[in-house]
């Protein structure tokens, strides 16, 4: 497993640097908020070589925005770009879906896109995780990710339970696709992660000491790291 951080700015970042993904987002706009082009650009340069994730948002049915957003992540330096599907209906799930690949491959086909459901679904009437992975498969995605839309300080454990969560990674691989999970996770979640086995599992409120509102610890990050590899 990689461990993805998500610092909000440039000095969190660099308490992150021991991660294997430096994820930019920017909590206050949402569980996948977009942070400013500006943001991502310093935060590359800052990571190097190591990989930058960016969001950029959790997003209604709005094909046209979501390519503009993912393209202009790409060019800012994001690695990998990342869209949340803030609604229900599989059609414009698959509208948003092409248009974000179609805006990031063609001109950047070594970057990453990254498409996330949530685990709460049910409860913010949104489309399903597994829903998600098929379209995002056929459409050429390259990662199908679980999260928290609702940050609540429940886990994605409180909604997807071991085993679907496991079926949810099998069938990811089997679309020849990556997994990554996230949504409150905590340091006694780690054995069962590993259990499930993603290629990412992405926190901020762990290594922030609980609190995703706070600021990242780079100790933290340090024993996040030492236990996945562990």
């Amino acid at each position: 497993m990689q461990l993805l951080v998500s610092p909000s700015s440039l000095e969190e970042a660099k308490h992150s640097l021991s991660a294997d993904i430096i994820d930019v987002k920017r909590p206050a706009e949402g569980s996948l908020g977009a942070n400013f082009p500006w943001v991502i650009r310093s935060i590359k340069t800052l990571a190097g070589n190591k990989p930058v994730s960016a969001a950029i948002g959790d997003f209604s049915p709005k094909p046209g925005t979501a390519a503009l957003a993912a393209y202009g992540a790409a060019c800012a330096g994001a690695d990998y770009v990342k869209i949340g599907l803030l609604f229900s209906d599989p059609n414009d799930a698959r509208s948003v879906i092409k248009a974000v690949v179609q805006a990031v491959k063609p001109e950047f086909p070594e970057k990453t896109v990254v498409i996330a459901a949530y685990s709460d679904y049910e409860r913010l009437n949104t489309i399903s995780p597994f829903d998600m992975a098929q379209i995002a498969g056929e459409e050429g995605a390259d990662v199908s990710m679980v999260d928290t839309g609702v940050k609540d300080g429940r886990s994605t454990f409180e909604f997807m339970d071991e085993s679907q969560l496991t079926d949810f990674t099998r069938e990811n691989r089997r679309l020849n696709m990556k997994t990554a999970l996230a949504g409150s996770l905590k340091f006694d979640d780690l054995p069962l992660l590993r259990r499930i086995n993603p290629e990412i599992i992405g926190v901020r409120g762990m290594v922030c000491g609980g609190d995703r509102s706070g600021v990242i610890n780079p100790a933290l990050v340090g024993k996040a790291i030492d236990l996945i590899r562990g």
